[in-house]
């Protein structure tokens, strides 16, 4: 029984560890190669403080305890995205801007779902704070995609989304009771078309303005007869163009779980064999400590879902006979090899999960 872990927790063991770490920089790599500074917040703040940063949802899904030194309530961070958000505004704070910062490292849950039942896992990703603009938004995308590629991820695709379509369309052309607002957003995501009919039929073309990009995009622009989305939905072509054939694009403009407190713009990245998502980004506000908001776009890659797609590491294992040179086993590590040396007589490389054998001065595969 000692051996049993909680709900919701594992052990990453060999090579899956190692698989997991690799796979960690090269995203992270990725991101340098764009100018993505890493930094490395800690596990553990200040519940307010967290909570004032994380916006909706706030400390629902955080573990908190306290803490025995200040006698205040602290939180085991259940997202970085914040904490990055807390650096740039304050230790950072006199950083030109945009400031690109990337980051890596494991969140906790307090509770999970039968569809993702891990209470820990790794989150990998890149904030760009300070600047609220299409061209960020087309970075932002383009670099979330060369860290997929870099994870080893193929048959990608992206779904947008407008997360500030509903309030924006119902502060304007087309007015929606505030009272009715979430139901209405509710329902759009549901693709419910007799609710959304009952509550504001003017919305009922939205339902039909989702799926592959271009189609939906039409869809989208010619529902925009007030041009009160003109510019959003611009943005999104120039995004798509950017990004080319790279990737497959759809569209979902009233998609609204799991962005809530993005602002103009968000989207989905998915990757073929994962059962999942493998990442999340969009365009969102930074809270700093006087009340003010500054603008920002991000995304966050789910890095268990990507090494258990195959984000594998060559696990070329070459074993060193008993009494090898020291020498021969330095040479071929510094060609690249893994060398496993035999510490006794009896030794083999199958004991030692190797793949090849060192023989009269050559590798020979097993």
């Amino acid at each position: 029984m000692t051996a049993l872990l909680p709900e919701g927790y594992r052990d990453r063991l060999p090579p899956f560890a190692d698989s997991a770490a690799a796979l960690e920089a090269r995203v992270l790599e990725a991101a340098r190669l764009h100018g993505y500074e890493r930094v490395d917040p800690p596990l553990v703040e200040f519940a307010d403080g967290l909570e004032m940063r994380l916006k909706a949802g706030g400390l629902h899904d955080a573990v908190r305890f306290v803490d025995p030194v200040s006698q205040r309530t602290l939180a085991i961070r259940p997202d970085i995205t914040a904490q990055v958000g807390r650096l740039a505004a304050t230790r950072m704070g006199h950083h030109p801007r945009p400031v690109r910062l990337s980051y890596a490292g494991s969140v906790l849950k307090l509770r999970a779902s039968q569809l993702a039942p891990a209470r820990e896992w790794r989150q990998i990703g890149c904030e760009l704070i300070g600047l609220d603009s299409v061209a960020a938004a087309q970075e932002l995308v383009t670099v979330a995609v060369d860290a997929l590629e870099a994870a080893g991820a193929t048959g990608l695709s992206i779904d947008f989304t407008l997360p500030d379509l509903v309030q924006t369309l119902a502060d304007g052309p087309l007015p929606v009771a505030a009272d009715r607002i979430a139901e209405l957003r509710d329902r759009l995501d549901a693709k419910d078309a007799g609710s959304v009919a009952a509550i504001a039929p003017d919305y009922l073309p939205l339902i039909e303005a989702a799926g592959p990009f271009d189609q939906a995009i039409a869809k989208l622009r010619a529902f925009d007869t007030s041009g009160a989305l003109g510019s959003r939905i611009d943005g999104l072509v120039r995004i798509a163009a950017a990004i080319g054939d790279r990737v497959t694009l759809t569209l979902d403009p009233t998609e609204r779980h799991g962005f809530e407190y993005q602002s103009w713009l968000g989207f989905s990245l998915f990757a073929a064999g994962l059962s999942q998502e493998a990442g999340r980004g969009g365009t969102y506000t930074v809270v700093h400590e006087t009340g003010a908001e500054e603008a920002a776009t991000g995304f966050s890659l789910y890095a268990d879902a990507l090494v258990a797609n195959g984000g594998g590491v060559d696990r070329r294992r070459l074993f060193l006979p008993f009494g090898t040179p020291v020498a021969d086993g330095a040479d071929m590590r510094a060609q690249g090899w893994v060398t496993v040396a035999a510490l006794e007589a009896g030794d083999t490389p199958e004991a030692q999960l190797c793949t090849h054998l060192w023989v009269a001065g050559e590798t020979r595969a097993l």
